[in-house]
């Protein structure tokens, strides 16, 4: 079976509610590939999900960025997996490098977050990446696959769960990795599935890209054959997100 096209926009810690709802009218009337050939979820900050949730086209679904890791409670300004469930929000982003590297967020605790999201009937993106200095000491494919170890430990389904493969290095910076680059770290992340988890689970789950891509890069990225779409940052806040969207017809025609 193909696995379908996937792109997420990362929104961030950006936007007001005016720049929001012109971003979700622009997306609205955008000409889009069918749901058929291309799964779009976009991720805007906790406070604009309901606005965004209540008012986006219904092709396209919602994330949130991060959901705390156990059951709510006495945990000041964090958010819960069933308060997400409760909003009827589908999709939630963990692990992203912004969050291990600014709030220490270790493997297992992503591990973790990713489990308990799942328990709760959230879909994840689950995010795994190395910084310029494990690139350059050649470790990149040790720790990406450390992160991943840490997530397929603690997760029997691999249904729901899309795999986002982000170079802390290349993440708002402008470098992008080659599409080689990208093709060989997802090749070999679904290498330690296959030997890790199963050949089903490395063969159905995607793996998408994320870091600097952008509508000039984003076709010849796509064409590469275990690149299954892509996570994209400052570009999802851009009218340049519809071809990224569109760039899912390059897997059509392969």
């Amino acid at each position: 079976m193909a696995r379908k096209f996937f792109v997420g926009g990362n929104w961030k810690c950006n936007g007001t509610s005016e720049e929001v709802k012109k971003i979700v009218s622009t997306l609205n009337n955008s000409q889009v590939p069918s749901s058929d050939v291309v799964e779009v979820v976009v991720s805007p900050p906790f406070v604009f999900l309901p606005l965004v949730k209540s008012t986006l086209r219904p092709d396209f679904h919602v994330a949130a960025q991060n959901c705390w890791v156990k059951k709510g409670g006495a945990f000041t300004g964090e958010v819960s997996a069933e308060m997400l469930v409760n909003l009827d929000i589908p999709w939630v982003i963990l692990g992203h490098s912004e969050r291990r590297s600014l709030l220490n967020e270790s493997n297992e605790f992503v591990g973790d977050k990713v489990a308990y999201a799942l328990s709760q009937g959230l879909k994840v993106i689950a995010c795994v990446g190395e910084t310029l200095e494990q690139r350059e000491a050649g470790s990149t494919v040790e720790v990406v696959a450390a992160q991943t170890k840490a997530i397929a430990a603690r997760v029997s389904n691999w249904a729901d769960v899309v795999l986002a493969y982000e170079p802390v290095w290349a993440i708002g910076t402008g470098k992008v990795a080659t599409p080689a680059q990208a093709q060989e770290v997802h090749y070999e992340l679904r290498k330690w599935l296959q030997e890790n988890t199963s050949p089903e689970v490395a063969a159905t789950t995607r793996i998408i890209y994320g870091g600097s891509v952008s509508g000039a890069n984003c076709k010849e990225l796509a064409a590469k054959p275990d690149v299954d779409g892509f996570l994209v940052g400052g570009a999802s806040l851009k009218p340049e997100f519809i071809d990224i969207i569109k760039s899912a017809e390059v897997k059509k025609s392969a």
